[in-house]
Order: C-alpha cells, then sequence, then structure tokens
C-alpha cells in the first residue's frame, strides 16, 4: 500500500483521500515553527522594531506556520468532501461549519489567513503591533488547530 492511499479514518465515505503520515509530517513542521517562536513570544514593541532580523524570523517563521496550517485545512476539506471553499479563509470556516473544528477557532484562523496574506503580499503595510499580537496571543491557536487534527487521526 503506498502512503498515498493511506487515509487519516475521517472520511465517511472511506475514500483515501488524505495521506496520514503527510498530516503527520505537517503537524511536525508547524511544532517545528511553533518552537521556533517560542523565544521571541516576550518581545514589546520597540524591541521588535529595533531589530530587522528578529521581524525577519518572526515574520517567516508565523508566514509558514499558518501556511502548514492552510495545507492541513486543505486536507480535511478534501477528505471529509465538504464545498470547495472559493478562499483559503473559507477553508477554516468550512470545517468549523462541519464541526471538525471549533467555530470560534474556525473564525481566528480564517483571521490569519487574512494576516498570511499581507505577510506574503503587501508587507509594506504590516502593522508591527498587529505582529506582535498574533505572536503573543494569535499563535496559540496554531497549537490549538494541531491539537484538534491529531485528535482525529
Amino acid at each position: 500500500m503506498t502512503s498515498a492511499s493511506v487515509s487519516i479514518g475521517c472520511s465517511p465515505a472511506a475514500t483515501h483521500v488524505v495521506d496520514r503520515d503527510l498530516i503527520l509530517r505537517k503537524l511536525a513542521d508547524l511544532d517545528i515553527y511553533l518552537t521556533q517562536l517560542a523565544p521571541y513570544r516576550e518581545l514589546d514593541l520597540a524591541a521588535y522594531r529595533a531589530d530587522w532580523r528578529t521581524q525577519r524570523i518572526v515574520e517567516r517563521t508565523l508566514h509558514l506556520a499558518i501556511e502548514t496550517c492552510m495545507d492541513v485545512a486543505d486536507h480535511l476539506v478534501a477528505d471529509r468532501k465538504l464545498k470547495v471553499p472559493e478562499t483559503s479563509a473559507d477553508t477554516f470556516e468550512s470545517l468549523g461549519e462541519a464541526d471538525i473544528l471549533p467555530r470560534a477557532l474556525a473564525a481566528s484562523l480564517a483571521r490569519m489567513v487574512g494576516f498570511r496574506n499581507i505577510l506574503v503580499h503587501d508587507y509594506t503595510r504590516l502593522d508591527p503591533a498587529i505582529v506582535l499580537r498574533v505572536l503573543h496571543t494569535d499563535v496559540q491557536d496554531l497549537d490549538r488547530f494541531r491539537d484538534a487534527v491529531l485528535n482525529l487521526l
């Protein structure tokens, strides 16, 4: 049996869309990103603004962590044969509507997609205070997402 034919077991029709090992690898990557962010979680705004290297590390690592969650969410939507979302944010909303994720968590992750889009596409508008809010507070939702997915496995 190839790894592509192994499902995480959450598909009601027993289709094998999601590769369990792929999901686990992505969650392991997420753990690495969250560990890399940990030393920066207590940064204050002045220290963040004063060091472009810190900004780069924090912003890029947040980008990668959020994108990893987006990838996992896409796989879950496909596995559950949910309606194809129009946007990446809709992917999390679909998971909330299907009670795969708590709705408040799904809504928070959908907002993080918007933050990720600014990180990637419109970084000149990036507000350091928002970056720090995400780092100090919202990053916990990435942990909660990982835990929710692991519970599905």
